[in-house]
């Protein structure tokens, strides 16, 4: 069990999150007017997404961001999480834990029913579980070996009870699936529904229901989603979501400016300057889950140096990180101090970080034995060895110049540094899986996953070729309170537990966190009632969409929406 979660991605950031709005290091919200009217419902919100649509099936959203927006609104999981990352009832009305952390029983709230008048039972739960264990090529090989590990039974129409084979206190995290119905959908494989029409009219049991596609010259080009009435929550106040899909951020602006949306599900830094400077549009800007950080290889016997503490931590003191944010990210990131997500229950606000100190970090080299041997040497070196490594990174514009800026700062120093772009698939599967590098510029993409464990990152348990240890970090100590907070269930001490792993990891850096980038969402102030805290997928803007609500006008040249009906 503790080898198994949600497989953590590494992705490389291709200046999706550079812009211009952000100050300092925190995300800013533009605040709506002081005099905010009272809510009232009806009204529709149209919102343009980039992309298109291809299934609007919460178990294969993950394939296709833009769906992954639509199916918020559609289905439910058995829980879900706020923005701190605590768990929160969905579909489940609550759930008990044993005293060892081995079994989970979870009751359905009473008189759920599903959007075609059905009732949504624990039945359907278990019948979608059977789908994620036999997902085939559809669904990650971890995910499917995790679920495979559970045994699910069903005590009574509400009540399932999970048996897990040893304590994993993560494990509410996986109950986010989105529960498929069995009624329409039973005796089918997770290959056979990938193509079926059920994709295109999907019965959920979310606050919104699908109403409509929106066709046009044949093509696809919107979905329109209507206010579930038998909603088990409070019914939201606007009476319609619709999405318009567009194939560039430039394409989904000029729809805003004819009046065709009232929304852009992203704010790329191609069109953020007339974003900002457009009256009555509100730009809202909120932490995501990804990590860029360096890498050290601290087994590589080419690099030895990387063993000892004060060459890290003079390398992190060199790193101007506010500097690479503002001149590298314009703005649009937040210092990272640590590897546990600020905002979130298990971040410990106390941990300082690496202070940008230069001059210290020269200090240190040099009580560390490094000095320049020769009159003719310009690289630091202590008996015989020099101060000279490789960094590899992502071969895209925006982690060159990070590349290059880090090489700049480290020669400051008198580190040699030499860069090195590689393709994504090259850098993972060449470089960081076999631990065959010495220093990598990384993004650790930590989409969701609410729960802050970072056990797969950086135990010694997972510093071999099947783990993410990529660092190859090995410290009982740090390890010990990743095992501690994966098996106990009692959240004051896991907070304790990962309060101690971040001071570890802070006096010992066995990598450089430098920022998490953000992500920028703009709605009309017609439509009020929006708030928005650290997100862990972009679809979390919707937390809070039953008290959205309508205040001014509709969209300046309302869209016509055309009923399509799927032929056979």
């Amino acid at each position: 069990m503790r080898k198994l979660r949600w497989q953590l991605l590494i992705i490389f950031l291709t200046g999706l999150v550079v812009g211009i709005l952000l100050l300092g290091e925190q995300p800013q919200t533009q605040t709506l007017p002081q005099s905010t009217p009272e809510p009232v419902r009806g009204g529709v919100y149209t919102e343009a997404l980039t992309g298109s649509l291809m299934r609007l099936n919460p178990l294969l959203a993950h394939l296709n961001p833009p769906d992954r927006d639509v199916t918020r609104l559609i289905f439910n999981g058995l829980v879900r999480f706020d923005s701190r990352g605590n768990p929160q009832p969905d579909l489940a009305e609550e759930w008990g834990v044993s005293a060892d952390g081995t079994l989970y029983n979870v009751t359905l709230r009473e008189g759920i029913r599903w959007h075609d008048g059905k009732p949504l039972t624990a039945a359907d739960v278990l019948f979608t579980l059977d789908l994620i264990r036999n997902g085939g090529d559809l669904i990650p090989a971890d995910l499917q070996a995790f679920w495979k590990g559970i045994e699910a039974v069903q005590l009574s129409d509400r009540v399932i009870q999970f048996r897990l084979p040893e304590a994993f206190a993560p494990f509410l995290d996986y109950l986010t699936f989105g529960v498929l119905p069995q009624h329409l959908l039973g005796g089918k494989s997770m290959e056979q529904i990938a193509n079926d029409d059920f994709n295109l009219k999907p019965v959920g049991s979310g606050p919104y229901q699908f109403s409509r596609l929106i066709v046009e010259n044949g093509q696809i080009t919107g979905v329109a989603l209507s206010v579930n009435p038998e909603y088990y929550l409070a019914k939201p106040f606007l009476e319609e979501v619709v999405f318009l899909y567009f194939p560039d951020a430039s394409s989904a602006w000029k729809a805003y400016l004819d009046g065709r949306v009232q929304g852009l599900s992203d704010v790329p830094v191609s069109i953020l300057p007339e974003v900002l400077s457009e009256e009555g549009l509100s730009l809202y800007t909120a932490r995501l889950p990804k990590l860029t950080l360096v890498f050290f290889n601290l087994e590589n016997p080419e690099v030895k140096f990387f063993q000892e503490k004060a060459v890290r931590r003079a390398l992190g003191m060199a790193i101007n990180r506010q500097g690479l944010i503002d001149q590298q990210m314009q703005g649009q990131a937040i210092r990272a101090d640590g590897p546990i997500l600020p905002g979130t229950w298990a971040y410990y606000d106390k941990i300082t970080g690496v202070p940008y100190d230069p001059s210290g970090a020269k200090d240190l080299l040099k009580s560390a034995g490094y000095t320049l041997a020769g009159e003719q040497d310009v690289t630091l070196s202590k008996d015989g060895v020099y101060l000279k490594f490789s960094l590899v990174y992502p071969d895209d514009d925006l982690h060159r110049r990070l590349a290059e800026a880090l090489q700049a700062s480290w020669a400051t120093l008198g580190v040699d540094v030499s860069i090195e772009p590689l393709a994504y698939d090259q850098l993972v599967t060449d470089r960081l899986v076999p631990r065959a590098y010495q220093a990598a510029l990384v993004d650790l993409d930590l989409m969701r996953s609410p729960d802050p464990d970072p056990y797969p990152f950086w135990d010694q348990a997972q510093a071999n070729a099947e783990g993410q240890n990529y660092s190859q970090w090995n410290n009982r100590m740090a390890s010990e309170y990743l095992e501690q907070a994966r098996t106990t269930v009692d959240r004051d001490e896991r907070a304790r537990f990962y309060r101690n792993f971040q001071v570890v990891f802070n006096e010992e850096l066995p990598a450089l966190p430098l920022f998490y980038s953000v992500y920028n969402y703009a709605v009309s102030n017609e439509i009020q009632g929006i708030r928005i805290g650290p997100l862990f997928d972009p679809s979390d803007r919707f937390a809070n969409i039953g008290e959205w609500f309508l205040a001014g006008r509709q969209p300046r040249n309302p869209t016509v929406l055309p009923t399509f009906t799927l032929t056979p």
